[in-house]
């Protein structure tokens, strides 16, 4: 499987910053592991979007995945509490 390119929106990286030090380096891994596999086990497609939500721990990823230009775009990582209340609009590369 060839690998995906990684594009985290800087909302996302403001995001990522803001965790706790212990968790951040978690969030960091699984999000790079999604290079290599886009649509781990455990992920899940949101209803009515286009985007995929994965679990790390108390946090959540969410990101979309284009297959045609093998492109993955992190789109917001938070608490699971903060995310889930959020009205996502599409994301454009």
């Amino acid at each position: 499987m060839a690998s995906y390119r990684l594009f985290i929106k800087p909302s996302a990286v403001k995001d990522i910053e803001a965790l706790p030090k212990k968790d951040r380096g978690r969030v960091v891994a699984e999000i790079q592991s999604l290079a290599n596999h886009p649509r781990p086990p455990g992920c899940e497609k949101l209803s009515g979007h286009e985007f995929y939500r994965l679990r790390q721990g108390n946090y959540r990823i969410l990101y979309t995945v284009h297959d045609t230009g093998l492109v993955i775009v992190v789109i917001k990582v938070g608490h699971r509490r903060d995310v889930r209340r959020r009205i996502l609009k599409p994301a454009r590369i």
